[in-house]
C-alpha cells in the first residue's frame, strides 16, 4: 500500500471545481486556460468561494510556498465549509499567536505532487476501498467512497466530501471539499 501511495503522490497536484464521484467527468471551470497558468493560491483567489482560505494562507504566510513550484495537490474549503467551524474560530486562527495551528491546519490539507480524480479513486479502489493519504502537514486523511463520492476522513473522525475536482493550476490540481479536515 506504501508503494501505490508513494507512486501515486508523486505527481499530486490541485484541482477544484469538478464533481468527483466514479463518473466523474472534468467541466470546464470557466476560466480553465487562465486558471491553468495561475498557481493553486492564483485559481482560489480568483474565486470568491474561497475567499476565507486565501485570508488563512496568507495569514499563515504560505501563499509563496504554494504559488511555489510544486506539484500540489490541494482539497481546497470553500467559505461554507470553514462556515461550520465553531463561531470565532477563523477569526482566531488568523491571528499571528495562532499561526503555527493555522499553518498546521492549512498544511494538513495539502499532498506533495499531482493527483487527479481519477487517480485517487483508483488508489481507493485498489487499496481495498480505503486509502491514506499523507499530507504536507505530517498527518494521513482516509480517502473512500461512498455513493460514488470521495470521503475524506480526517486524525479526528470527522468527514468531509469532495465536491468539485480537478481544477487545474500551473503548480497543481485543486479538489473542492465541503469541510474542514483536522489534523
Amino acid at each position: 500500500m506504501k508503494k501505490l501511495f508513494k507512486t501515486l503522490m508523486l505527481p499530486l497536484v490541485l484541482t477544484v471545481l469538478v464533481p468527483l464521484s466514479v463518473n466523474a467527468q472534468h467541466e470546464d471551470a470557466g476560466t480553465e486556460e487562465s486558471a491553468a497558468s495561475a498557481t493553486v493560491v492564483g485559481v482560489a483567489a480568483s474565486n470568491a468561494d474561497f475567499s476565507t482560505l486565501v485570508t488563512a494562507v496568507q495569514a499563515a504566510e504560505l501563499a509563496e510556498t504554494l504559488s511555489g513550484e510544486g506539484p500540489f495537490t490541494v482539497f481546497a474549503p470553500t467559505n461554507d465549509a470553514f462556515g461550520k467551524l465553531p463561531e470565532g474560530t477563523v477569526e482566531s486562527l488568523v491571528q499571528p499567536e495562532n499561526k503555527e495551528q493555522l499553518t498546521s491546519i492549512l498544511t494538513y490539507h495539502v499532498v506533495a505532487g499531482e493527483y487527479n480524480a481519477e487517480a485517487v479513486i483508483n488508489a481507493i479502489n485498489s487499496s481495498g476501498g480505503s486509502f491514506m493519504i499523507q499530507t504536507v502537514q505530517g498527518g494521513e486523511l482516509t480517502a473512500s467512497l461512498e455513493d460514488g463520492k470521495v470521503i475524506l476522513t480526517d486524525a479526528q473522525g470527522n468527514r468531509s466530501t469532495v465536491v468539485m475536482t480537478d481544477v487545474e493550476a500551473s503548480n497543481g490540481i485543486i479538489h473542492v471539499i465541503d469541510t474542514v479536515v483536522m489534523p
